[in-house]
């Protein structure tokens, strides 16, 4: 294995080579260094660079194991942050112009976990501004391509990170879930996306959209990877009210404990949805299959209301985000407009030239949502709405362990294909959008390839058991033996 090519491997095995003295955490930092240097002007995936400080890093993780330090799984291991996860002296701009001079005097929790672990942090990603966004077309700076396909999307919020750690160059990856954000750009760019249950991992230091419905989530190219992550950054925060109250786990413990014996759901309304492509469809029942041929018990399940959770959560989370982003007025921090009379026009002015179309759009439409007159007929009936998927999740987990369905509806679409459609936009989350609702955990991992690009498998749990999720979809992705590589990735290997 060459120094250039470490980057492609997944976590845990790297880990084990730096440990074995067959790599050192600065022979990884350089790979996938050099890595961004090869694709990134393709991509796009990277907002900002973190050259010097990986190297730094690397160079201290090595020290460490030289001095015979037993380090987390994470120590070494390159890392990529969504933008929208604040880092001390380093910018985070959550894709927008508003936020672009920015630079926090503080780190989030799931980054400062990571660093006093010893991980490498190699940059912070492009996503959908302030996370709104299914395609990461929404971006101040610019949209991230797809390394299957450079003319297609890899989805979002997050889909700078699930493109890095496709690509290599990143080995895991960051990002946020609110209404699918980790899940469909990892369904899109044929990676392990992991959104645990609400509380899981702290959302301190996280540039909020959505409060009540804001998950953090990792992207990794494996599921064991997935369970590595989770078990360094999870765990109660006194800094994040709705942290809960439990220790870190050891995700990984159970992972070969396969799905025998299991009651596995199947939710058959979202396989027989009208706009399911056919390769997706496919690729799914096949998935089903393999975990009934692995020893799992398959039944048909059902969510009722889950078709009606897309038109309440876009009216939740636009009324949450109204308020969260009223905090940017161009006055504390941030843009400030150049010319302005007085503070009302400063703080309109401000706003209108900060702010993107699409973070305008549901500003606007969180606003009406809370207006006098309307905050009963719209938010509160939203509200109501949710309450009712969450009954719909507490029943079907009754009869099941887990359920199952497809991650997104599609594979990746064309780059400006539905942009002047937000409806249609929107469905690219119809699936992932419940679990949000709920909180409960919920994984996708690639199932194979339908015209050449990926189809997502997803595993939804009950509240607060990861373990299981982790444990199925592990079974599932052994099983499947998924090996694939993006195009990008075999043009780098036939020019090497």
């Amino acid at each position: 294995m060459s120094a250039g090519s470490l980057c492609d491997l997944p976590g845990h095995v790297l880990a084990g080579m730096i440990r074995a003295g067959e790599a050192t955490a600065s022979d990884l930092a350089g790979s996938v260094l050099r890595r961004i240097q090869e694709v990134d002007d393709r991509l796009h995936a990277f907002l900002l660079v973190t050259s010097e400080m990986a190297r730094e890093q690397a160079a201290a993780a090595d020290v460490r194991f030289r001095a015979g330090e037993d380090l987390p799984g994470v120590a070494g291991i390159p890392v990529a942050l969504k933008d929208v996860l604040t880092t001390r002296g380093i910018r985070t701009t959550a894709g927008s112009k508003i936020l672009e001079p920015y630079i926090p005097p503080y780190d989030s929790t799931a980054w400062a976990r990571l660093k006093a672990a010893g991980a490498v942090l190699v940059g912070k990603t492009n996503c959908d501004e302030f996370a709104m966004g299914s395609s990461n077309e929404n971006s101040a700076f610019g949209p991230v391509r797809n390394p299957w396909n450079l003319d297609t999307v890899p989805g979002g919020s997050s889909g700078g990170s699930a493109a890095a750690v496709a690509a290599g160059e990143a080995v895991w990856g960051l990002g946020t879930d609110t209404g699918g954000s980790v899940r469909q750009p990892a369904s899109l760019c044929g990676v392990v996306g992991l959104k645990p249950t609400y509380g899981r991992i702290s959302r301190y230091g996280l540039i909020a959209f959505a409060s009540s419905l804001d998950h953090v989530g990792t992207l990794t190219r494996t599921v064991r990877d997935a369970a590595v992550l989770l078990s360094a950054i999870a765990g109660h925060d006194p800094l994040d009210a709705t942290s809960l109250p439990e220790p870190a786990s050891d995700y990984a413990r159970a992972l070969d404990d396969g799905v025998r014996g299991l009651r596995i759901g199947v939710v058959e309304e979202w396989l027989a949805m009208d706009g399911v492509q056919p390769g997706v469809r496919d690729r799914v029942r096949e998935g089903i299959d393999r975990l009934e041929r692995l020893g799992a018990s398959v039944d048909s399940a059902t969510l009722p209301h889950a078709d009606y959770a897309l038109s309440a959560y876009y009216l939740i989370a636009p009324a949450e985000c109204s308020s969260n982003l009223a905090r940017y007025d161009g006055v504390r921090y941030g843009y400030r407009t150049q010319e302005a009379r007085d503070s009302v026009e400063l703080n309109k002015k401000t706003r209108g030239e900060g702010f993107g179309d699409e973070v305008k759009r549901r500003i606007m439409l969180g606003t009406y949502s809370l207006s006098a007159g309307y905050y009963d007929a719209y938010y509160g009936q939203a509200q109501k709405v949710r309450t009712l998927v969450i009954r719909d999740y507490q029943e079907a987990f009754e009869r099941f362990d887990l359920l199952v369905g497809p991650t997104s509806p599609t594979t990746a679409f064309r780059l400006g294909e539905k942009t002047e459609d937000p409806l249609a936009m929107y469905l690219s989350d119809v699936f992932t959008i419940p679990s949000d609702r709920s909180g409960t955990p919920a994984i996708s991992i690639p199932c194979g390839l339908s015209d050449g690009l990926p189809v997502g498998f997803q595993i939804m749990g009950k509240l607060t058991d990861e373990a299981t999720v982790l444990r199925a979809a592990h079974a599932l992705e052994q099983d499947l033996a998924f090996s694939a590589r993006p195009p990008l990735l075999e043009e780098l290997g036939a020019s090497a």
